[in-house]
């Protein structure tokens, strides 16, 4: 009488403790660019068309302009070990500290919305040494820190985190020597 009683209870509370397991995919609201800026590391990524020829020392650097808008200069080494940089632009999404549109294509072309994508940062940490950056669609994701590498316990944390938001983490690109140490 008690098994099936369990196993019935289980069956119905099961739903609610995957429900709350889950966090919903929305960016930081609280977000300080100045703190923010500098130079960040890839730890990992999702596979991504612009990145395929990036292998190594992967590396955003954001600079506050006086215009209110992000610089954004993303450089890597490709696999004959020759740097690769692209030159960007972000701006803040109003009312939406944690969300940022970042631009790659020339200023000519700001004016059309295709030439923006999404870039909502979704953790980070409060001391700023780590972030993880991805947006509405959850077809990017960049897990970021301020340092070339962290630890497996720190990564797995954090990874675990993105794939509760819904972020297919099993598809992650983990940069040469971005996970070290205990």
């Amino acid at each position: 009488m008690i098994r099936p009683l369990l196993i019935a209870l289980s069956l119905i509370t099961a739903p609610v403790s995957a429900q709350e397991a889950a966090l919903s995919n929305t960016a930081v609201q609280g977000l300080d660019l100045q703190r923010y800026a500098g130079q960040w590391h890839e730890i990992a990524r999702l596979p991504m068309f612009f990145q395929r020829n990036c292998v190594a020392n992967v590396t955003a650097t954001y600079t506050p302009r006086a215009d209110g808008m992000i610089g954004v200069r993303n450089a890597c080494d490709d696999k004959e070990g020759e740097a690769m940089v692209s030159e960007g632009v972000a701006r803040p999404v109003s009312g939406q500290p944690g969300q940022l549109e970042v631009r790659f294509a020339p200023d000519w072309l700001a004016w059309a919305p295709m030439t923006w994508a999404d870039y909502w940062v979704v953790e980070l940490d409060p001391d700023y040494q780590w972030a993880v950056v991805g947006g509405p669609s959850r077809k990017y994701l960049w897990l970021l820190s301020r340092t070339p590498s962290m630890s497996p316990a720190q990564f797995d944390a954090i990874k675990a985190r993105a794939a509760r938001r819904g972020y297919p983490v099993d598809r992650l690109v983990i940069s040469p020597d971005g996970i070290s140490g205990d």
